[in-house]
Parts: C-alpha cells; structure tokens; sequence
C-alpha cells in the first residue's frame, strides 16, 4: 500500500518548477515521487530496468521515464495512484539522452548509435523526423562521435538544438534546414552542457575555459589535471553575479575526499562536501522559462543514500531540514516492531522529548517541494513503528494515516564504555563489529516500559520519564547462564557451578545498584570466566527526558566461552519483571529489586520429561554471527537448517494474570528457547498460580509455575513455537495486564516513596468479576502448525496444519473487523489468516517469496489488518490484508497534481519586437509531422498502450478530482447525446420537407390531367 524511506538505488531526477513536485528513479525501476510533507507515492515499472532519466511535462500533469531496457513511459499523474498512458520500445537503438522542451509535445531522444529521434508524447509515435550522426559531424571525421550525451535547445530560438556527443563533440544543428551551423570538437569526453539564458554563449568556440579546482600555473602552461566534472548547470539572476554549479572536478591530488558539489557565484567559490557519492543534481529556479532570468534559489543533490538540498540565498548556503522520512537507514536496521491502535497520549508525549534532540543550523525557509494536497481521509487510531538498528539506536516513527514521521531517538550504547583502540576491546569478539545492534524489541505500550536485547546478549530495561535526571551508578546485572552439561563421560573436565539461584523470589540473587560486580575475574586455567561483552560506564550519566535506563542485565563468559546470544525476550509492567532466554536457558529478572528471579538451564526446564536424547557437544561449535549480519544488504537463500525468524517480542495477558512472554528466536538451533509466555490458570488446587510458558525451537510449550517448585506440564507442536496468546471464553483476547504509566522522578515523601516501592502493582488472586472455574484458551503457533488448548483442562480444542512443504516465518494474534484471527507468513511467500479460536481458514493469497533474510527478520503483523517489512536496506514497505483498511487509504492518498496556472511568458521588450532579437518560436507541428517528415520505420520502435486510462477512471474514483472528471464525463455525455438528438430532429425535418416538397410536385403534374390522359 505504502513506500516510506529513501529509495534504494537512485539513479534518476526529474523537478516541475510549477507543480513544485519531485521524482526520483532507481536502478531497480522504482519511481517515487514527492509533494510536501505527507504527500508521497511509490510506482514500479513491470520490468525492473533501471530509470536512466525522468522528464516531466511541466504543469500537465504527466512524466516521461526512459529505462535501461531502451522503453520510454509516459505517466498520468493526474490521479491518486499515477498509471502508465503509453509506452514505446526502440528496438534497434539503445536509448542514452531524452529531452522536452517547455510547452512542447515533442520529445528528442537520442541514442547509443549518435542518432536523434522525435517522438509525439501526446499519441507516442515517432516522427519521420530523424537528426543522423553521420550528417551533424564534419564529413572528414573519420570516427564515430559516440553516443548522445546531451540535448537541449537554444533558449532564445527553439529552431537551433544543440548536440553533445561523448567523444567531444558539439554540434549546434538547424532544424528547418536540417543542417549543422556549429561545430566544435573538445579533446575530452562530454559529460554536461548547460546554455545562459539569452544564448549569448556561442558553442562555435569556448569564450572562457575554467577549471575551477586546478592550480593555475604560470608561463601560459595547463593547469592541473582535475577528475572529470560530471555535470554543470549555469543560472543567471536579474540582479547579480549568475551561479555555476557543478559537481566533481577536484584535483586528484585529493585522495580520499568526501564527493562535492562547487557553487560559483561571482568572485566567491563553495565547496560543499557531502556525505554520499553524488548522483545527480538539479537547481531549482523561480521561472519554467529558459529564455528568462533563472533566479535560482535552492539546489536538491541527489546522493546514493540521501536528499540534500540547498538554500542558495542564504550566505553561507545552508541546507533544508528534511521533512521526508528518508533517514531510516541512518544506521542499518536490525529488527521492527509495528503497533497499531496505540494509547492517544503516546505520540504526543514521545514526540514533545524527541523535539529537543532535533539538530540546529537549518535554513529558516520553509520546504520548497511542497506540490500536492493531503488526502481528504481520516484515521482514529494512532500507529507507531519502532525500529532497532546496528549502532545500537533505537527510533519511534509516527506511522498513523500514511505518513511517517520521527518521533523519537533512543541510543542504548550510551551506557557502555567505548573502546577507544582495537587492544582496548578483549571481550566483545562475540562479534565481529556492531557490538550494540539491536535484536529483539519488547514493548508495552499502555505502561512505556521498553526492553531491548543486544547482540552483545546484553539486555537493557527502560522507563520513560518527561524529567531529566543524572544516574550516579547504572544499576547493572549480571546473569551466568550455563551451557548444557556435556561432561558426563569426562568428569576431569569440570565446568564451573552453576549460581545457586532459588526459584520464587524467597531469596532472590541481589545485586545493590551501588556498586557494580566485577568484570575482571577469570577462571583457575586462565580462562575468561564472569566477564561480560560490554563495560557499562562507571560515571554519572546524565539522562535527557526520554527513556531512561532503569538497569543493564548482561550474560557473562562461562569457562572461556563467550554467553550465547538472546533468541528470546518479554517485559511486563505488572511485576516489574523481564524474562529472557536462550539455547542455554531462561532467566527471569525482577528490576524493581535488581534480583535474578529464575534462572533455569534447558535440561533442568525439561526437567524427567526431556523428550529428546541430547549428545554432548563443544559450545566452541556454534560460533555466534556477527552483528553485521543482522544489517547485510545481500543476503543468501533461506534453507531450512538456517532459517530466521524476525526477532520480535509481544506482551499481552489475560484479564487477571500476570503476564505472558512471547518472542522468537534468532537462530535454529535445536536447544533455543524461541517463545515465552506467563500466564494464570487453574490448577489441582482450583487456585491461579502465575505460570510462566516456554516454548522451544523443537515444538515443546513448558508451562511452568513460577512461585512454586520447577517442573510443569509439556505441550507438543511441529516445529519451533513462534507465538502464544490467551483467549476467554468469548473468544475475546484478553487484555493485557500493565501498570500505567505514571511520572517516576517527581519528588516525593521519603515515606510515600517508600509505600510504593514496597507495594505491588497487581494481586495475584483472580479478579471478582473471573471464576476460578471460567475456561479459557491458550492459542499457540509454531512454524507448521497451530493449536487451540483449552484451560484448565488443556485439552486440544482445535489444530490447524499450517503448511507441509515450507514452514511460518512469523504469526501473530491480531484484531481484524472486531474479531480476532491469527496471521502467518509463511517462507513460501503466502500470507494467511485462520479465525480464533476455531482455526478456520479466512485467507490464503501468495504475496512475496522470501527473498533474504531482511524479510524475514523485520516482517510483523499488527491490529486492523496491516503489516510491514524492510523491502530493502533503506525503505520500510507497509501493507494491508483488509477490504475496509485498504478502503480507509485509499481515501488518504494525497493528489500529486493540483491545477495551477502557468506562469506568463518573459515580455520581449518594445524594441526587442520591433527590430528583432527576442525568442524566436518553431513550429513543431508543421516541421516534424506526419505530412511534412512522414511516418517512421515500423521496426525502429513498437507503441504499446499502457493500462493508465482504466485505471485512471477507477483511481480517481475515491477523490474529489474524481468527482468532477465524473460529473464532467457525465456532461459531455449528455451533451453528446442531446448533440445526437438534435441532429436525428434535424434530419426528420429535412426529410419531411423533402416528402412535402416531393408530394407538391406530384400535385401540381397531375392536377389540369384528364382521367384518360393518365
């Protein structure tokens, strides 16, 4: 439905100085295109070729697009969702350079062979026309000029067109005449040419030749060599020096240097360094005129990964502040969460404690690119997008309606110690680089509280706070989390015991926040021993209003292994607790006391009713991925012994419990935890116990009773446990249980503070309104199948078998059309949709196979029908499985096309119309139609008629323009037919004349005839 982000591999640039709307083409055939801020749209040609150029025609509401496969489009802009009109395929020659004159139907394109065409864009055929290479160069060249490289008129006679070729040469050729008047032959290829507005500058010899970042040598010699320029763009102004603007041309001598863009004015020289390489740029001016004074006033620089643009009437030349979602690749990102029908005062408050981290040095003038409207549509729920990334960041996007908008920024790597040199880092190669990339996101939403898990398997807990504080110690925790005991035949090779760690809380492992634990100590052999990946900084830090750090947990070194990574992560409000896990084990952490709660590993979770036979192995075997590996651009093909699940966290509860944990795992790996869920139910004793659910990468659910001895029952599902929610009787999710958000550093009584503290947020019993004896349902999905187990009794109510031939790569229990249902991707590429709690199958549609792993790690469904993923390195891509929902945005789509009135032309002077000199016009039509150049050679190029008129009609059909193109059709419809129906009048009315004139005659011959006279 929706693209946000920048696009991915620009390759294109296009600007309508009326419309004031953008176009940016990719490598992959993409085309998007932006208004002001919310108004954007996302179109894909067919094939995928890259977009070699865009060119738009300015103020009609349509826009050419050349691709490498040697097609040109032409798109209807002048509805919702733009539409391809026509589109032609040269067949002979390879497309190189298109350019459309201001107000003109006729397009020059030219080719790969040196040749120029003329094509017609209002019916899309070629004219008879044709400009040959072998006729613009001089007679006595003895080599072919090369392909097309620019094409462009005079301004102030549309009659003469100039020509660059590659190798160097420029040619200034006569329409009328069909002959070259210039030429001119440079020693180097051409990459740009650009004309003064008044075509003053003669291309029959160059009046000036500069080079701008060359050292000027004496004694007449050249100057230094410089890197090629790229491209030039010259403007002139009514009242000034005119600009130069270039990019490229440094000296060579700077090896090393950031890509520039050189703004000449005047005396005065810019270099303007940026942080990508240039791909294309263009000046934004005040008139669609060439033949008048440019005024330039901003210049927009596409880079490979950003959009830069640039007031040029400021001194100084500073940039715009962006309001285009298109830094979400400012670090790679590593995982996404999507939430929808938030709490109303979420985005309000995130977004008053992001407003102070916004950067300074701006241009104080508003966003040029401001074409379009806002869609007429309304949404009255919020949504918000979280996204983790490779350093370690942490950011909130406004995602209600179709727009996206930073809320937000949280860096979690700013309660650890940098390592400022490589020997200052001896613990953190369990990865390669990226130590602080996020992998799993837990949040909840109605209390604020956030918990993220790194790669480094460290784990942080947040409180959002509008205070600012200074945290003198970071409280910080230290879990030892134990590999398997794989030393049953060797008993000389001893591992280190495990931490005595009750379970219940009766004596839980406390760690003061005073003073941290050491991180220093190692074994007896010198093996590293207790020591976690990262050094939490031992200073104050100060804390801005935002999320705060409430307390660090890190997995430590075990016998000179380094702690396996977090496969699984949950945070609740209720009890202040958070539950994590991984191949080795769970931990269950209380961060309200800074005390480890439960820590279990996996055979003592099993427990006598381990049902699979476990051989002993090295943990140095499973060597963890690197960080970067959660960013790769290009990833390899998903097998099913490697396969990822997008690390993902959700909370919910049922309406009295205490609260339930479920994630997914990173890796497969057969002794991971992959799910986590607490939850009450009823057991012997008809009394509710918090119990907390364990699911596995081999299938099995443990449910567990927290404050009573570990052992529990065992569920069994194919493949490993995505996912777990509870239903009610009703079939209604249960509400999660949460502890509302409220201001925690407001200053209080010592004595009052103390009451809280001591005070738990929510009662273990059942609530009034629940009897014990109230069934409920646990739903629980794995990769291959899904099952509905009834509580207390656990019986299996409903199964469903997901997939056979290929397995889920993330399911999730959501709210669609007030009911619940149970959505899965599937690596198949299908999405599907089963009702709750019966399984019934609701949807089954193929969507995207799984290309990478990208996909797999950050798609996530959410309420109401919707879900995204990362389409590609830079661009988040949502989508919607729902009638009503895709209806709903339908109506929120903006219009990229306003009527707007064009500027009127330059006024030519008395004496310029009197003695000449002014723009001297061309008719087009008479010169390069049908009946003065004839038709073109079929077998140049094919039309092939595009489907944008249909769905023109149907795309409009939602909006106001919409409206009016119906009721206007509707006009010309009646008018059409009451046209018919005066003509059929009038014809019976000459034709009853006639009859009346016919049967006269017939009178008047007969009347003096006698009877015998007949």
């Amino acid at each position: 439905t929706v693209r946000h982000g920048f696009p991915y591999q620009p390759s294109a640039l296009a600007f309508d100085p009326v419309q004031k709307i953008l176009a940016v083409g990719t490598q992959t055939g993409a085309l998007r295109l932006f208004g002001r801020p919310g108004v954007e749209c996302y179109c894909q040609h067919d094939s995928g070729a890259a977009v070699i150029q865009l060119q738009f025609l300015i103020n009609e509401g349509a826009l050419v697009s050349a691709l490498a496969d040697d097609t040109l489009h032409l798109w209807n802009l002048r509805q919702k969702r733009p539409a391809i009109l026509h589109s032609l395929k040269f067949c002979r020659e390879r497309v190189t350079f298109c350019h459309l004159p201001f107000q003109s139907k006729w397009l020059y394109v030219g080719t790969e062979r040196g040749n120029i065409h003329i094509v017609n864009v209002e019916s899309f055929t070629l004219s008879g026309y044709v400009i040959m290479w072998n006729k613009a160069i001089e007679l006595s060249s003895k080599s072919h000029p090369g392909p097309v490289v620019h094409i462009s008129d005079n301004p102030m006679d549309e009659g003469k067109l100039l020509i660059g070729f590659e190798s160097g040469t420029v040619v200034l050729w006569d329409l009328k005449s069909k002959k070259a008047d210039y030429r001119y032959t440079y020693d180097e290829a051409i990459h740009s040419v650009a004309w003064h507005h008044e075509g003053k500058q003669s291309p029959t010899k160059p009046v000036q030749t500069i080079t701008p970042h060359g050292k000027q040598l004496k004694d007449g010699k050249k100057p230094e060599p410089c890197k090629p320029i790229l491209k030039v763009e010259f403007k002139t102004t009514r009242s000034g020096e005119p600009f130069i603007i270039l990019s490229g041309g440094l000296s060579y001598d700077t090896v090393g240097r950031r890509p520039c863009l050189t703004v000449m004015h005047g005396k005065s020289t810019a270099v303007l360094e940026m942080d990508y390489s240039i791909v294309d740029f263009l000046t934004l001016c005040e008139t669609p005129y060439p033949n008048d004074f440019q005024e330039p006033y901003a210049v927009v620089v596409l880079l490979e990964k950003d959009l830069v643009l640039i007031d040029l009437a400021q001194n100084g030349y500073p940039i715009f502040e962006n309001p285009y979602p298109l830094n979400i690749h400012e670090s790679p990102v590593t995982c996404c969460e999507y939430f929808a029908d938030c709490p109303v005062d979420l985005i309000p408050a995130l977004y008053s404690v992001g407003a102070r981290q916004k950067r300074q040095g701006y241009s104080k003038k508003e966003w040029p690119i401001n074409g379009g409207n806002w869609g007429l549509g309304a949404q009255s729920y919020p949504e918000i997008i979280i996204t983790g990334h490779a350093d370690g960041s942490v950011k909130f996007w406004d995602a209600s309606a179709i727009t996206l908008q930073v809320l937000y920024k949280l860096k979690t790597s700013k309660v650890f110690e940098k390592s400022r040199n490589k020997e200052d880092k001896p613990n953190t190669d369990i990865v390669d680089e990226d130590p602080y990339a996020i992998q799993i996101i837990s949040w909840c939403p109605e209390s604020r509280m956030l918990c993220i898990a790194g790669v480094s398997a460290h784990v942080i807990i947040y409180r959002f706070s509008k205070q600012e504080v200074v945290t003198e110690v970071i409280p910080m925790l230290e879990v030892r989390l134990l590999h398997e005991i794989n030393d049953v035949e060797s008993p000389e090779s001893e591992q280190p015991p495990p931490l005595s760690t009750p379970v219940g809380g009766s004596n839980p492992q406390t760690i003061p926040p005073q003073s941290h634990p050491s991180t220093s100590s190692s074994s007896s052999d010198g093996l590293r021993d207790n020591v976690p990946c990262l050094k939490v900084k031992s200073s104050p830090l100060k804390q801005s209003p935002g999320y705060q750090t409430e307390l660090v947990i890190q997995l430590v070194w075990v016998g000179g292994e380094p702690p396996q990574q977090i496969t699984s992560l949950a945070v609740n409000s209720s009890y202040g607790l958070v539950v994590f896990g991984n191949c080795n084990g769970i931990a269950m952490v209380d961060y309200f006391q800074k005390a480890v709660l439960l820590n279990l590993g996996t055979i003592e979770l099993y427990g006598s009713n381990d049902p699979y036979r476990r051989e002993p192995r090295s943990p140095r075997k499973s060597r963890q991925p690197s960080g970067a590996g959660l960013c790769d651009i290009s990833e390899g093909s998903v097998v099913p012994e490697d396969r990822c699940k997008s690390p993902t966290s959700d909370v919910k509860d049922n309406s009295s419990a205490d609260h339930e944990f479920q994630c997914d795992s990173m890796i497969k790996n057969p002794r991971s935890i992959s799910a986590l869920h607490s939850v009450n139910f009823t057991r012997k004793a008809d009394s509710l116990f918090p119990c907390l659910w364990v699911g596995t990468t081999l299938g099995t659910v443990l449910v567990i009773p927290v404050i009573v001895s570990p052992s529990g029952t065992i569920l069994r599902l194919k493949g490993a446990i995505l996912r777990m929610a509870f239903l009610d009787t009703t079939g209604c999710l249960m509400p999660p249980a949460y502890e509302p958000w409220k201001e925690h550093n407001v200053p209080e009584e010592k004595d009052e503070k103390e009451k809280s503290k001591k005070k738990r947020p929510v009662s273990v019993s059942p609530s009034s309104s629940q009897e014990i004896s109230e069934n409920q349902y646990a739903v629980i999905c794995s990769e291959k199948q899904a099952k509905v187990i009834s509580l207390p009794t656990q019986n299996c109510a409903y199964k469903q078998n997901i997939t056979e031939t290929s397995f889920v790569l993330r399911g999730d229990i959501v709210a669609l059309s007030n009911s619940i249902c149970l959505a899965c991707f599937c690596a198949n590429g299908h999405i599907m949709t089963f009702s709750l709690p019966s399984l019934r199958p609701l949807l089954d549609v193929y969507y995207l196979p799984l290309t990478n792993m990208r996909i797999a790690r950050t798609f996530c469904f959410t309420n109401n029908g919707q879900a995204l993923y990362l389409v590609s390195p830079t661009e988040i891509q949502r989508l919607t499985y729902s009638q009503e929902t895709c209806e709903n945005l339908q109506e929120m789509l903006g219009e990229l096309f306003t009527p707007v009135e064009t500027p009127e032309a330059p006024n030519r002077g008395f004496f310029k119309g009197l003695f000449g000199g002014g723009a001297q016009s061309l008719d087009r039509e008479e010169l390069f139609g049908e009946s003065s150049s004839g038709k073109a050679s079929r077998s140049l190029a094919q039309h092939i008629p595009g489907p944008g008129g249909i769905e023109g009609v149907k795309g409009a059909a939602s909006g106001v323009v919409g409206e009016l193109a119906r009721a206007r059709l509707a006009l010309d419809e009646r008018g059409q037919k009451l046209g018919d129906l005066e003509e059929r009048t009038a014809a019976m009315l000459s034709s009853a004349d006639a009859f009346s004139k016919h049967a006269h005659e017939m009178m008047l011959k007969y009347k003096d005839k006698k009877w015998f006279q007949f």
